[in-house]
């Protein structure tokens, strides 16, 4: 079944979630439309593939031409025809952008089935679900159009008082022209009190606006706090999750929305007092309220304005390095990393060339002795994008350098590894608007910069325990002391990589499994604390490794070998052998399971059972396949053509029933895809995966030692030949 079709059955709940995916930078149209050729092409690659994007840019439109010249309705025909057209703006000349929009899409499609999977949601996601809850946008929505309908009623008013103003200036003006003889004339004493009356209204107007204006300062200063502040800081803790893999990264087009209208309304009240001042230069009086409150409101506008445009300079793309999209926040040294800043206030009046300066460790904390400087230039001037609605945006693309030392040494590194030191990137920029002179400054989260691609694993258990456990956006001394997780906490991110790298997350009970590998009993305690030192430093007790290494070892293994497989839900995975030995014993012979392997990084077995004739259950394990051997033949292949010797009996397979009682070439037919070489007038062959097996009776798991790589047939036949009779002096224990 497509993902596509698998989306449309989800319930209600998840679905809303499917629906802020698609917008105009990929309406939904288009993944309906072209849902099968769309998850048959590789978007991952062509992220970082300027003329594969291109050349997949092309092929959607032809596509998307084709689905429209069969189209009926001419109505969904001219929708096509626009969606063409938009598509053709948007990214003709930057096709690598879609190819990551549609990239982004499918991964976020991935990651809502696997949470369909689970009984119940993470403690992170459901925060992060009511977080954005739609009540609370569409009160802010309400808020910020009442502000904006009470500001343009102010423009009209400060029109009617200058009109009122205009006409009493005119009669004021009129009467001082006349003849003073006239003026002790009845005529001149009705206009004396008329005018009185004019100056007395044009007052009352003059307090009523400024009460108003008053009104609505305070509504946007509590607005900027109570409600504007906690969405961008809640936006910033999003983009840290959604970083090490949470749920998608949505909101900052609402976000820039509101930044935006909150900012035109100070801006529109800042003309209206400036106006006001303008009225004042030609009538005043005594106890003229605009003298007396005009400052003091125009201090307070110009702190807002400045607070609200400093505070919407953000960090909307974090440094990333293009070979790993799925891995931002790590820097390698001589690689390029990408990185993007954005203002979210769209201001007509910015001068445009408003440059952006970055700096690499600025205000490094003390003792630190790795040093860096960015290769290439480092200010830049930001720019208006199309797709972004005015709003000012600039993408850096730097090299980073490690600074050389006296002797070619560093000195003491001290008790931080590599990985364990954090590093920012800042950014900075001045402009002027409406005469406000504005300083502003933002950083990206902390990074970890290495300088061999070995240092990758450690590096990402750095990324995600810190963005996990804090919320704050520079505490680059984070690993001096750094806190424990709760399982319930670590658990949710452990399965986003699952569905961020291999497309399926980890449901309860693999969930279970993998806790008690971590900590035995207390697995199934949420509240259980783990220590970083625990998850990514110290060995598994009797193994060279660590916990975070064995499971990273295994998410490559998924990624690069397994990956049909894995998304099939074949693979039990996380299950211990004594585990694996009370799930078997009752099950038909030739029943197996696959695992990982416990003692091998990066390894994966399957075991099976049978049964002898006097009723004894024995149960045997191949030894574990690694990436060296799955990249000779692929894991369903080998399933298929897996054959024992034993005693010079003739080779069989003995996998029969996939756990718990799929038959063999049920579960996994249409993964074959190995066939015989057909080039003639050669003999065709196949690769055969052989194992040699001890004949002693046991009910604890036999060992079954593979060759490396499988077998040609021609191979076994020698192997049958000259062997068979001796077989039993080439076997060597194994315990997996």
């Amino acid at each position: 079944m497509s993902q596509w079709k698998q989306i449309q059955q989800l319930e209600i709940r998840l679905l809303e979630q499917v629906d802020y995916l698609y917008d105009d930078n990929f309406p939904m149209d288009i993944r309906q439309g072209l849902a099968s050729w769309i998850e048959s092409q590789d978007w991952d690659t062509a992220v970082n593939d300027e003329s594969m994007a291109g050349v997949l840019f092309t092929n959607l439109l032809t596509q998307l031409e084709r689905v429209r010249s069969q189209e009926q309705n001419f109505l969904q025909r001219h929708n096509m025809k626009i969606i063409q057209q938009q598509l053709q703006l948007k990214y003709a000349t930057n096709p690598a952008v879609m190819a990551r929009v549609i990239s982004t899409c499918l991964r976020e499609e991935r990651r809502i089935l696997s949470s369909a999977c689970m009984q119940e949601q993470g403690p992170l996601e459901k925060s992060l679900q009511n977080s954005v809850a739609f009540e609370r946008q569409k009160n802010m929505d309400n808020r910020v159009g009442i502000i904006r309908g009470s500001v343009q009623l102010m423009d009209q008013a400060v029109k009617y008082i200058e009109d009122m103003q205009d006409d009493f200036d005119f009669r004021y003006k009129t009467l001082q022209s006349r003849e003073s003889t006239d003026r002790n004339s009845d005529v001149m004493k009705q206009e004396v009190t008329r005018l009185q009356e004019m100056l007395n209204r044009l007052d009352f107007k003059r307090k009523e606006i400024l009460s108003k204006m008053d009104v609505v300062i305070k509504e946007i200063d509590d607005l900027m706090t109570s409600q504007l502040n906690p969405e961008l800081q809640d936006w910033k803790r999003r983009q840290q999750i959604a970083a090490i893999g949470g749920p998608l990264l949505t909101g900052l087009e609402q976000l820039q929305s509101w930044f935006t209208l909150t900012a035109q309304s100070l801006f529109q009240i800042k003309r209206q007092l400036d106006k006001l001042g303008e009225l004042v230069v030609k009538v005043t009086y005594e106890s003229d309220p605009i003298p007396l409150q005009k400052p003091q409101m125009e201090e307070r506008v110009k702190y807002l304005i400045y607070h609200l445009i400093k505070s919407s300079f953000v960090v909307e793309k974090q440094p990333c390095m293009p070979t790993h999209p799925q891995k931002p926040l790590i820097i390698k040294t001589g690689v390029q990393f990408t990185t993007k800043v954005r203002l979210l206030v769209k201001l007509p009046e910015v001068d445009y060339q408003l440059k952006v300066k970055t700096t690499f460790d600025k205000d490094l904390p003390p003792g630190r002795v790795r040093q860096f400087f960015i290769l290439t230039n480092n200010t830049k001037v930001m720019d208006i994008e199309d797709y972004s609605n005015g709003c000012l945006s600039v993408e850096f693309r730097h090299l980073l350098k490690e600074k050389k030392y006296i002797n070619g040494t560093k000195g003491n590194e001290g008790l931080l590894s590599v990985t364990e030191e954090l590093h920012s990137l800042s950014f900075e920029a001045c402009f002027t608007v409406q005469g406000l002179t504005i300083d502003l400054e933002t950083c990206s989260l902390p990074l970890v910069v290495i300088s061999n691609v070995s240092q990758l694993p450690g590096g990402w258990a750095s990324v995600m325990w810190y963005n996990l456990l804090t919320d704050e956006p520079r505490n680059l001394a984070f690993f001096g002391n750094p806190p424990r997780a709760s399982w319930s906490q670590l658990s949710e991110v452990l399965s986003w990589q699952f569905s961020t790298f291999a497309g399926r997350g980890l449901n309860k009970e693999q969930l279970t499994m993998l806790g008690e590998k971590l900590f035995g009993q207390h697995a199934s305690c949420s509240d259980y604390q783990v220590s970083w030192s625990k998850f990514s430093k110290e060995n598994i007790p009797g193994k060279p490794f660590s916990f975070w290494m064995w499971l990273d070892s295994i998410l490559e293994l998924i990624k690069k070998h397994l990956l049909p497989v894995w998304n099939e839900n074949y693979i039990m995975g996380f299950v211990s052998k004594e585990m694996e030995r009370a799930l078997l014993k009752d099950k038909e012979p030739g029943t197996f399971l696959l695992r990982f392997s416990e003692s091998h990084l990066g390894g994966i077995t399957f075991t099976w059972v049978e049964h002898g004739d006097n009723g004894e259950v024995k149960f045997n394990s191949v030894e574990p396949y690694t990436k060296n051997r799955l990249s000779a033949l692929p894991f369903a292949d080998i399933i298929r053509d897996y054959k024992v010797i034993s005693d010079g009996v003739v080779p069989e397979n003995p996998l029969k029933f996939l756990y718990p009682d799929i038959p063999k070439d049920e579960a996994f037919g249409r993964l074959y895809n190995s066939q015989p070489s057909k080039v003639h007038p050669y003999i065709p062959s196949t690769l055969i995966p052989i194992s040699e097996m001890r004949s002693n009776a046991s009910t604890t798991p036999r060992s079954c030692q593979s060759p490396e790589p499988p077998m040609t047939p021609g191979e076994f036949d020698m192997l049958n030949e000259h062997l068979c009779f001796d077989i039993d002096t080439m076997s060597s224990p194994y315990s997996e």
